[in-house]
């Protein structure tokens, strides 16, 4: 019985050598290679939702989107498509410092929806905007008035474990305030982005390790940081309140 060939599998600096790159509108340069999880219009639009006040924090960045990255050892590869003998080593995305520029590989397969893939993107711009251009003071402002309010929940774990010693006497809370806004101000960010992509269902972003924070602080958050970074042309921000059932 013939069995599949396995994957083929490249160092990264080879995926570059090897790979055209693409520039969105927003000025952010990416890269498909091997076979990917989802239709290159729907990474090209993606990547085209991020704001161009976004996009400009993230010159000397390339994105490439990859099969799988996965951890060999001390090194990482890339595969040319799915394996499942590499998936328990494969890894949702690798920054990776190339000559004078960063590439970011990003794994489409470790699963097959577009809603992951995006999620798993937009969380790498959001961090990747806030180390460049730091945290919005309105930003800190309204997400402090509301931790003041009791609000319920965060919004991933590094905000709610950083907030939580933040709110506590130690004598390190100032640190873990400021960690708290920047972990904060990313996500909101993240979340953001995805919206502008593809309708989102809150509730999908629900974890099992931390409550979600509730929803009217989140719409606040997301308002805030739609003032911040305006959303592009032919994408359009929205929050709709439904009663579940």
């Amino acid at each position: 019985m013939s069995q599949a060939a396995p994957a083929i599998t490249r160092p990264p600096a080879e995926v570059v050598l090897h790979t055209p790159v693409s520039q969105a509108p927003n000025g952010i340069c990416y890269a498909i290679a091997g076979e990917v999880s989802v239709r290159e219009a729907e990474l090209q639009r993606m990547v085209a939702a991020v704001p161009d006040a976004a996009a400009a924090a993230l010159q000397r960045k390339a994105y490439y989107f990859v099969p799988l990255t996965v951890n060999q050892g001390d090194d990482t590869v890339i595969a040319d498509r799915y394996d499942v003998s590499l998936s328990d080593n494969a890894v949702c995305h690798r920054n990776l410092e190339l000559g004078d520029s960063q590439c970011v590989f990003i794994s489409t397969r470790l699963t097959d929806d577009k809603f992951s893939v995006a999620f798993e993107f937009y969380i790498n711009v959001g961090h990747a905007v806030v180390d460049r251009a730091g945290v919005s003071r309105e930003f800190s402002d309204l997400v402090w008035k509301q931790v003041e309010a009791g609000a319920r929940g965060e919004t991933s774990l590094d905000a709610w474990e950083s907030r939580k010693l933040a709110t506590a006497s130690g004598p390190d809370a100032e640190k873990y305030k400021n960690e708290y806004f920047t972990a904060s101000f990313a996500d909101a960010i993240s979340i953001y982005l995805l919206s502008l992509y593809i309708d989102v269902d809150y509730y999908d972003l629900r974890e099992r390790d931390y409550p979600l924070l509730a929803p009217t602080q989140l719409a606040e958050r997301l308002r805030k940081a739609a003032e911040l970074f305006p959303a592009n042309p032919g994408f359009e921000f929205a929050i709709y309140y439904k009663r579940r059932s």
